[in-house]
């Protein structure tokens, strides 16, 4: 039995016949540029966030980047980030020829340290960024003690929901990807920026669009970082399927909780699981067994952020965030999407109890 770490293609032949309307519409109408699809979609998803403006951009990295820049981030500047994180999170604020100063992760649930974070501030920091990684959704309120803006990096935690408090309605602003791949994915490269600042929304509507106030009046030095009108109709669509998606998720989740033996991940109310994370001794070890079982399997991620060449010349060295480099040698994330099924489950489960009894 071959198991993806994910598959796409399911999702889109589940909703082939409203995807191929929508599609046609944008093709029929040649409106491929911002238009009623990017407006729709932008209020559908600001209002399922529980925020008051939704601002489609073209990538989850433009949408952090957008919205740092909005917030007078700059040269001279830092920004707190997680070292256990994606790329993205930190090159967001490289570009703004800002510094990122990275942090350590939590032993319980690979989030965001708190204390290290707060601890971090001082006079150059401008803006913190939390990551509800993986799904997992972050409280941020104990950031709000450093008087600074909190900017939500939601680009893994979709629906990610706990009572009132959701992914995307805790900061200043919030910021999602699209990528095909995330529990609400596009048909290419897409994200969005959520807020309830009606002025920061106008800041970056315009940021977005070559910082046009109206039509070749360019109050700012803005960017070309528009949301396309075909990603919007996709958008919307599987917009409406994202609760129902995420609970088969969880529903897979938990069938992997009742029956792994060791490795679990935490269970975080509100998670999403956009990723199932397993941690163990001799990972490498275990996915290769896996992969000889027809098993696809993913490491997110394999380097701390801190320990990335690229930023070398920051000058973290190996034990400077200790957490987050012994969890990039274990961490391993099992196949876990809407449309998996039990059997496909069961297959790994065994693979990987085969492994542990071996090993």
């Amino acid at each position: 039995m071959k198991v993806p770490l994910m598959d796409l293609a399911a999702a889109h032949q589940e909703l082939r016949a409203e995807l191929d309307s929508v599609v046609q519409g944008v093709v029929a109408s040649s409106r491929f540029i911002l238009g009623p699809e990017v407006d729709a979609f932008e209020r559908a998803f600001a209002a399922y966030v529980g925020a008051e403006h939704g601002i489609g951009v073209s990538s989850g990295t433009e949408a952090l980047k957008l919205t740092l820049e909005a917030l007078g981030v700059g040269v001279g500047d830092e920004v707190i980030v997680p070292t256990n994180s994606f790329a993205a999170t930190a090159m967001a604020v490289t570009a703004l020829g800002a510094t990122p100063r990275f942090v350590d992760c939590r032993e319980e649930d690979s989030l965001m340290d708190v204390e290290q974070a707060l601890a971090a501030v001082r006079s150059k920091t401008k803006a913190i960024v939390p990551v509800h990684l993986y799904g997992r959704l972050m409280d941020v309120a104990p950031f709000r003690s450093a008087n600074l803006p909190i900017v939500e990096d939601a680009a893994q935690a979709h629906g990610a929901r706990r009572g009132t408090i959701t992914a995307g309605n805790q900061g200043i602003a919030a910021c999602f990807s699209f990528y095909p791949a995330k529990n609400l994915g596009a048909w290419g490269d897409a994200g969005a920026i959520v807020t309830s600042d009606d002025f920061l929304a106008t800041q970056l509507r315009a940021l977005r669009n070559y910082g046009q106030s109206a039509r070749y009046i360019h109050d700012h030095l803005g960017h070309n970082a528009r949301l396309d009108a075909l990603q919007a109709a996709v958008l919307a669509v599987k917009l409406r399927c994202l609760d129902d998606w995420n609970t088969r998720r969880r529903q897979a989740a938990n069938f992997y909780d009742e029956h792994l033996r060791f490795g679990r991940p935490p269970r975080l109310a509100g998670d999403v699981y956009h990723l199932y994370v397993v941690h163990v001794s001799n990972r490498d070890e275990l996915q290769q067994r896996l992969a000889e079982a027809g098993i696809e399997t993913g490491i997110h991620y394999p380097c701390p952020l801190h320990l990335q060449p690229c930023f070398a010349p920051l000058g973290y060295k190996p034990g400077s965030l200790p957490i987050a480099e012994r969890m990039s040698r274990e961490m391993l994330s099992l196949p876990l999407y809407p449309h998996i099924t039990r059997e496909a489950q069961q297959h790994v489960i065994d693979a990987f109890h085969r492994w542990g009894r071996a090993t």
